[in-house]
């Protein structure tokens, strides 16, 4: 028997928050988006969870197909739920946050993904979608680990 339910379903997305500390301070993880919506501008990682694979394994899957990175462990940073956080429509998205180390920096832009930078996090471009609060709320959790 299938159950189907007549209520609208929100996407599901995850974004992933990667830091890289170096001499000069704290560098942020950001794409430039290929497509629409905000093509052109900067994002974090991240993307749609596919139907067979937890929020976990999905960040996952995004970070490598958009820069190539792996083997970083991300922890749930923030679940953001506000109703217009995407254009394309209701979106809930939760974010996961961890480091990488210099040995494990490379990245090329991918998938989605136009490119693929590091960025001083007291240089940040504007950034596409809420992804500038995501951003703030992982920095407090750095400052308060």
């Amino acid at each position: 028997m299938s159950y189907t339910y007549k209520y609208p379903r929100p996407a599901v997305t995850t974004d992933a928050v990667v830091f890289l500390e170096n001499d000069n301070g704290f560098e942020i993880l950001l794409i430039q988006r290929k497509n629409e919506p905000f093509q052109g501008m900067w994002a974090l990682p991240g993307g749609f969870v596919d139907m067979d694979e937890t929020l976990e394994e999905g960040v996952v899957r995004e970070l490598e197909e958009e820069t190539g990175l792996k083997g970083i462990k991300l922890q749930q940073l923030h679940t953001f739920s506000t109703v217009d956080r995407d254009p394309r429509g209701r979106t809930i998205g939760t974010a996961y946050w961890g480091f990488t180390t210099k040995e494990n920096s490379e990245v090329k832009g991918g998938d989605d993904a136009n490119e693929a930078k590091w960025f001083p996090i007291n240089k940040l471009p504007k950034l596409a979608f809420d992804h500038q609060e995501i951003v703030e709320m992982a920095l407090l959790e750095i400052k308060q680990s």
